[in-house]
């Protein structure tokens, strides 16, 4: 896609929300369950659990119901009401949990009890095949051979256990690609100052509407050194660039979506300013109707202060002049 506002610059959006769990995040299942069955974790009517703030967890429901297993899915009470019917009607079970109580802490304790804990904040950056075997990265390069910038400027991803980002990166190290790989963050998270600071200890300093990317604390699978920028965004302009998304694409994808877009603007001014020609992909994380009682719901938004008309009418106004 070609916008007027940036000459020169192609932007691709992949749509990991045509997965039949309806996000990216049933790429990061399959290789979790493949990983626990080669490991020797996982054995014939186990149960399995894992920690979720929600598209993961419908992904892991997928694939148990597929192997026949039972599935616990350990999730925040504030996840999307939708999120939380989804995994129900994949016939998995979800425990809420409540204020400062750890899903992860919580799944570990259901684990101890003899379920198969699959991890994916743990194990996220080692259960996917970084070098190949049709992972996100070597997807996007293989689709983009016939385009005209086959190799593109940027691969924009948000983080969540940091296993995306983790694998791009490897992976454009590994094929010693040009391509430089940018994580979108919501503002004030602690993938941000953990970048920057390389501290793997950072924590988040204020809190996000958007699900599934920047955590409170930083996760084991996100490796500073294979990041080669970060973007924060608000959550008012991650929300706005989500609702632009629908306008411009037709479908509704989730507010990480919207996250990834804005940071796509930033670095296509970056380029733009310096003269650049090229393209840069991003991914379309999962389906919006999974927020169609939150993030695309008015008087939600309202409740939780957030009106996003203002930087939407930025945003688009971007998009058509320099």
């Amino acid at each position: 896609m070609r916008f007027a506002g940036f000459p020169g610059i192609d932007f691709y959006f992949k749509d990991e929300a045509a997965h039949p769990t309806g996000s990216l995040k049933h790429r990061l299942a399959r290789s979790l369950f493949l990983y626990a069955l080669c490991n020797g974790r996982l054995r014939e009517g186990q149960t399995v659990v894992d920690a979720s703030s929600g598209s993961t967890a419908i992904s892991e429901a997928w694939f148990a119901r597929l192997l026949g297993l039972p599935f616990v899915a350990v999730m925040p009470a504030s996840t999307a009401p939708a999120k939380i019917e989804a995994v129900r009607t994949l016939g998995g079970h979800c425990e809420l949990t409540h204020g400062d109580q750890c899903p992860q802490a919580r799944a570990l304790a259901i684990a101890a009890d003899g379920a198969c804990f699959l991890d994916q904040f743990g194990l996220a950056e080692r259960a996917t095949d970084w070098r190949g075997n049709n992972n996100i990265a070597e997807s996007i390069i293989g689709q983009l051979a016939r385009e005209p910038h086959p190799q593109p400027a940027w691969i924009v991803c948000g983080a969540g256990t940091g296993g995306t980002s983790a694998t791009i990166g490897r992976f454009l190290r590994y094929r010693g690609l040009e391509t430089r790989l940018c994580v979108a963050e919501p503002s004030g998270r602690a993938f941000a100052h953990g970048w920057r600071s390389r501290d793997p200890r950072a924590t988040a300093s204020r809190d996000t509407l958007i699900e599934g990317i920047g955590r409170a604390r930083v996760e084991p699978g996100f490796l500073f050194d294979v990041v080669d920028a970060l973007v924060e965004v608000g959550d008012a302009d991650s929300i706005a660039a989500m609702r632009l998304l629908e306008r411009l694409l037709g479908r509704r994808y989730g507010g990480s979506s919207g996250t990834n877009l804005v940071a796509c603007l930033q670095l296509a001014t970056a380029m733009r300013e310096r003269g650049e020609a090229g393209s840069i992909v991003t991914l379309l994380c999962d389906r919006g109707e999974r927020y169609a009682g939150t993030l695309f719901d008015d008087g939600w938004l309202a409740a939780h202060g957030i009106d996003p008309a203002a930087s939407e009418a930025r945003l688009s106004a971007r998009l058509r002049a320099a």
